[in-house]
């Protein structure tokens, strides 16, 4: 219990990312491609169409356990070491959402797309930036700590 008096915003986020996965797995599925898209996820073309709300929805979407799984366990661990994570969360998700969509339309490959990713990438940032200031740590992480949770997570993304 004293974890989420610390942490509340850390815990208020894999919260919301755990009961929107549940929603929807027992709606329809969180691997049902085109019941993600009816949930919110990101298409180039809708959001092309108007359909902005997609930038923010899609980060709290999920395909399939591993990886909610996965970018829960680096939001965990990275937030709960840098609280004030929820700005950096919401604008990293955003702004890597309309990255793809900028490159989508440049290149005219559109994919469904949804998960934390781009928003726990912004607080793995955050982090090293806050690792690289604190001369090698930040309360009990590494630089090389960081790195070895980034290429996990790497990983897992494109896997």
């Amino acid at each position: 219990m004293e974890e989420l008096k610390k942490e509340p915003v850390t815990v208020f986020l894999i919260l919301i990312n755990v009961l929107v996965f549940l929603a929807v797995e027992f709606t329809g599925g969180t691997e049902d491609t085109m019941h993600m898209v009816q949930c919110g996820a990101a298409y180039t073309p809708m959001i092309a169409d108007g359909e902005y709300y997609r930038l923010f929805t899609s980060m709290f979407l999920h395909f399939g356990p591993q990886h909610l799984g996965n970018n829960m366990l680096v939001l965990f661990v990275l937030g709960a070491r840098l609280e004030p994570t929820v700005g950096i969360y919401l604008l990293g998700g955003i702004g890597g959402n309309l990255l793809c969509v900028f490159l989508e339309l440049g290149s005219g490959d559109f994919a469904v797309s949804a998960g934390a990713s781009g928003a726990v990438f912004a607080v793995m940032g955050a982090m090293i930036y806050a690792v690289i200031r604190g001369r090698g740590h930040v309360k009990d992480l590494s630089t090389r700590q960081i790195l070895i949770m980034a290429g996990f997570s790497l990983y897992f993304g494109f896997t």
